[in-house]
């Protein structure tokens, strides 16, 4: 046992507790908090910085708004709910066309008003909130998903992450939706998280669960070694995100839209660690690494992000 603490602790593997004691809390001040755990407030903020997000069609914050749903998405054809409080996930609703007075949801299903309805209200009661607390309904327009991406994401919304430190982007995973994940991009229930080398930006190797996957299960499509698309953008978006929010340990999760290009889903305040699996790296080589640096926060976005880029970070 003490070998293997040895040698995690030699690879810079970040613990949750380091995470939360060195990073979360002398970082992240506690008042910018509701700008990222408000998906509504985070979207807001965003856009007064330029900064594209999904189109936001409306908010539900009460029952009584629930109820007359009906005259609010009856022109709306594809749509998404989310809890605007939310987490992994969990709460979200989407529907990808109609048939007749219903909605098509995945899967082929079908979604009357009343179903819509009541998901809204189990939102709104806060069954999917951050602590349980009363909740707001988030109405975004549908992501359509780049086909450039297909080949390793042939279902549902992929979405790219990036730990950004301090304003420098340092490490990052594209988390790949899968039949056992029911479309969704959450690794917790099966998603491919996939390493992607902040140099060039080809992904590395790629875990589902705890087991290295090199293909995808539902196409047998490689996974390692694609090139994902824009991404010394991707890069600067992701460092222009800290200048919106300013939290020192910032995740930022970004979808690539077919019409509308690159779009910040949102951005947390407490990203996961998972990222190291999927990089097969610790995080902590490359959090001193820009701790060592003279006052990072003070540079510009294209400084920022020449750390990533021109390969400068730890391995």
């Amino acid at each position: 046992m003490i070998g293997l603490v040895r040698k995690l602790r030699q690879s810079g593997v970040l613990g949750l507790n380091a995470r939360n004691a060195r990073y979360v809390l002398q970082h992240n001040p506690r008042h910018l908090y509701p700008l990222v755990d408000d998906k509504v407030l985070c979207k807001a903020r965003l856009k007064a910085h330029g900064i594209a997000v999904p189109e936001q069609l409306g908010v539900v914050r009460g029952q009584y708004q629930a109820r007359l749903l009906a005259q609010r998405l009856e022109q709306l054809d594809a749509f998404a709910i989310k809890p605007a409080t939310g987490t992994g996930g969990d709460g979200v609703l989407v529907t990808l066309g109609r048939r007749g007075s219903d909605w098509l949801g995945p899967g082929g299903s079908l979604l009357s008003i009343a179903d819509i309805q009541y998901h809204v209200s189990g939102i709104l009661a806060g069954m999917y909130s951050l602590g349980g607390q009363l909740d707001s309904a988030l109405i975004e327009a549908l992501v359509r998903t780049d086909p450039v991406l297909r080949p390793i994401a042939p279902e549902g919304v992929p979405d790219i992450r990036v730990i950004v430190f301090r304003g420098v982007p340092v490490m990052a995973m594209v988390r790949l939706p899968t039949r056992r994940s029911g479309g969704k991009a959450n690794l917790h229930q099966g998603a491919i998280g996939a390493g992607i080398d902040m140099a060039t930006g080809q992904t590395l190797s790629a875990v589902m669960h705890h087991d290295i996957v090199n293909e995808h299960p539902d196409t047998g499509i490689p996974i390692t070694g694609f090139q994902m698309p824009g991404w010394e953008g991707l890069i600067r978006l992701s460092a222009r995100c800290f200048d919106a929010v300013p939290l020192g340990y910032l995740g930022v999760d970004i979808v690539l839209d077919e019409h509308h290009g690159p779009l910040v889903l949102e951005l947390n305040a407490r990203p996961g660690l998972a990222i190291q699996i999927a990089n097969r790296a610790g995080l902590q080589h490359r959090l001193a690494f820009v701790d060592r640096l003279e006052n990072p926060e003070g540079l510009g976005v294209q400084a920022r992000a020449r750390y990533a880029l021109e390969g400068m970070l730890p391995r």
